[in-house]
């Protein structure tokens, strides 16, 4: 059986980027996203519940990294709003123990994640 995947897009465009530490971050919040889905479904409170909001800072933070804070906090600042907006989003659908939202919400996430790193790596090739 295939665990679901929340980041597909965070972690092909980080492999794609070289952006190593992302990816690896990517790789956590995914697995946390996973548990914390079966948890949902299953209407109980699992470990990944409670890690994953840790999981999806930590990601921000390692694309932070990447972009660096100029781009960060300059250009690339309507895409941190995004990431923090469906962040934001993911954690209340937990408190919520609202699936479909949490679904929602990591679409998001992951396509303002990805976008983030494709546009920084196409800066730095």
């Amino acid at each position: 059986m295939t665990r679901p995947a929340f980041l597909p897009s965070t972690m092909n465009a980080a492999a794609s980027t070289g952006a190593e530490v992302v990816r690896r971050s990517a790789e956590e919040a995914d697995a946390a996203a996973a548990e914390c889905w079966a948890a949902l479904l299953g209407g109980c409170d699992g470990p990944g519940r409670r890690v994953l909001p840790q999981r999806l800072r930590q990601l921000a933070d390692a694309t932070a990294v990447y972009a660096g804070s100029a781009w960060w906090y300059g250009d690339g600042s309507r895409l941190r709003n995004r990431i923090n907006r469906a962040r934001e989003r993911i954690e209340d659908a937990v408190v919520d123990r609202d699936g479909a939202e949490f679904a929602e919400a990591f679409i998001g996430y992951d396509e303002a994640v990805a976008t983030a790193l494709i546009r920084v790596g196409s800066m730095i090739k």
